[in-house]
């Protein structure tokens, strides 16, 4: 076990390293895969590969809700050492999933069957889009299958491994679908077949790797207790309420682009998504960071830890968070038209709706891990899916009232999800945890603050300079980059909060 489970303040900087590898691998395989996609198969066509992936998740939100309830539960059972019980959370949670997998099958094929007469796709097309969404969703099932033996590595702080399979899935994954369209054609069809197949690697390296980091865990039927399912299943009710509402927040838009506007406008609309899921991904890779180390300070009741690393990751989220938005959004119209071409420019309003809310959106993230180690999901689920309902009310409702096509779809994301975040996520974590209720608000505004400076330095470098080329913007955003990296460091920060910062480095680089 000692050669496995490093200590926390030691497994940190290995974390950020392997987030941040996935990240630049997703980022970089996004930024060339797309243009790939529309040269390819074309707008229309690439537009129902993301949207394969939303309806996959509002398929899979019971499997995905008894998940995140099996993490909170098999994190504080390995954690107190009670492995006895830790055997009975995961063969309970591992039939569990099994047994709505199986009840998932059927319901996959039905959804992949009608989906091509829902959104209308040609009738030679209709074959390859029931194998990619059977494909994709297949995919789904698997890493809910593959989560349940990774929760081993979230309980043992190892996401550095958890990361290191990501990055195989995707390689694996893309690499297999260029193999394919070079091969044979491009189809959507492989596309499909690709997801299938790096889900299914990943899953045996992640059997493997838990087994190794985990060895107190076994397969066992007779650890399985329908009173502990009852009780996953108790957490994991208000949590799907909870997924529906995000799914309502972050999914839905590009459904109802598919469906109001047809898929040539879901293609583009979903061509300036990426930036929003590249983002998110970029967040949630600091925010999963915090979320073992919140989940172990609340099993060992370390109540003032909790308080402590939830302030400064807000503050550190948002600083964070600002420099990309701000860059994305300023250099918005010469980053599409080097990036997919000029005919894109046209775009650059969307994706300034698109982004630009994040910056609040996402500083919350690390909140969020509070409300599960403290089983606080009941309130934050209700209120997350009267809102989701609303923001889909709105999507539908904007468009028709002004006009203004899918614009008015993002523009209702933007009004409800920030609506949320900015005043009923941090006030309901302070009541969570004994806090005053303004405790989050100057870290959120910071990073807001620092967002429209970035912006705004931009702007007035657009109208003295000609920035249009590759190499220019590349120039203009490193130096930026550095410039806003030293205020930070300087301004931004308090003492306290460099040093913690300085503890992300690896230890080798500190000794050198």
């Amino acid at each position: 076990m000692q050669m496995y489970q490093k200590s926390f303040a030691d497994q940190l900087p290995r974390n950020l390293i392997a987030n941040i590898l996935f990240f630049i691998t997703n980022i970089v395989i996004g930024i060339l895969l797309i243009p790939y996609f529309i040269d390819t198969l074309g707008v229309a066509s690439y537009g129902l590969i993301p949207l394969a992936t939303s309806i996959t998740s509002y398929v899979g939100l019971v499997a995905q809700s008894l998940n995140t309830s099996v993490s909170r539960y098999l994190t504080v059972d390995l954690q107190r050492e009670d492995f006895e019980k830790a055997n009975i959370t995961f063969n309970t949670s591992l039939f569990g999933i099994i047994g709505v997998i199986l009840v998932l099958i059927p319901v996959i094929f039905v959804v992949s069957y009608y989906v091509p007469i829902f959104f209308q796709t040609s009738l030679n097309q209709q074959h390859d889009v029931i194998l990619l969404f059977l494909g994709v969703m297949g995919a789904f099932l698997v890493k809910t299958l593959s989560s349940v033996y990774g929760v081993s590595l979230f309980a043992y702080n190892r996401l550095d491994i958890q990361n290191i399979i990501n990055v195989i899935n995707v390689f694996v994954q893309v690499g297999l679908i260029v193999l394919l369209f070079t091969e044979f054609s491009p189809n959507l069809s492989y596309v499909g077949l690709s997801y299938l197949i790096g889900a299914l690697v990943a899953f045996i390296i992640t059997i493997s790797t838990s087994k190794k980091v985990n060895p107190h865990l076994k397969v066992n039927y007779s650890d399985f207790r329908t009173l502990q399912l009852k009780e996953l299943a108790g957490m994991g009710n208000w949590v799907i309420v909870n997924q529906i509402g995000a799914l309502l927040f972050l999914q839905v838009d590009l459904i109802v682009v598919n469906k109001l506007f047809g898929l040539t406008a879901g293609g583009e609309y979903a061509t300036i998504l990426i930036w929003s899921i590249l983002l998110r991904s970029m967040a949630g890779m600091f925010a999963g960071v915090l979320a073992p180390i919140i989940l172990t300070y609340y099993a060992k009741d370390q109540i003032e830890q909790i308080i402590t690393i939830s302030r400064s990751a807000v503050k550190f989220m948002g600083l964070t968070m600002a420099l990309p938005i701000g860059l994305i959004c300023g250099f918005a119209p010469q980053l599409l038209s080097l990036w997919v071409g000029p005919e894109f420019m046209k775009l650059a309003p969307l994706m300034w709706i698109l982004l630009s809310h994040l910056i609040i959106n996402l500083s919350v993230l690390p909140l969020f891990s509070i409300n599960i180690s403290f089983n606080k999901v009941r309130i934050p689920g209700l209120v997350t899916l009267f809102m989701g309902v609303g923001n889909f009310l709105l999507a539908i409702t904007i468009p028709y009232i002004t006009g203004w096509g899918y614009y008015g779809v993002a523009v209702a994301g933007f009004i409800m999800l920030t609506m949320k975040n900015s005043i009923f996520t941090p006030w309901y974590t302070t009541r969570v945890i004994g806090i005053p209720k303004h405790t989050f608000t100057k870290s959120i505004l910071l990073g807001s603050i620092s967002m429209v400076a970035i912006i705004g330095f931009i702007t007035m470098l657009n109208h003295y300079f000609n920035i249009s080329s590759l190499i220019s913007l590349i120039v203009a955003s490193v130096v930026i980059t550095l410039a806003y990296m030293i205020i930070i460091w300087f301004v931004g920060l308090n003492e306290s909060e460099c040093k913690m910062m300085k503890s992300f480095i690896p230890f080798q680089t500190k000794r050198d």
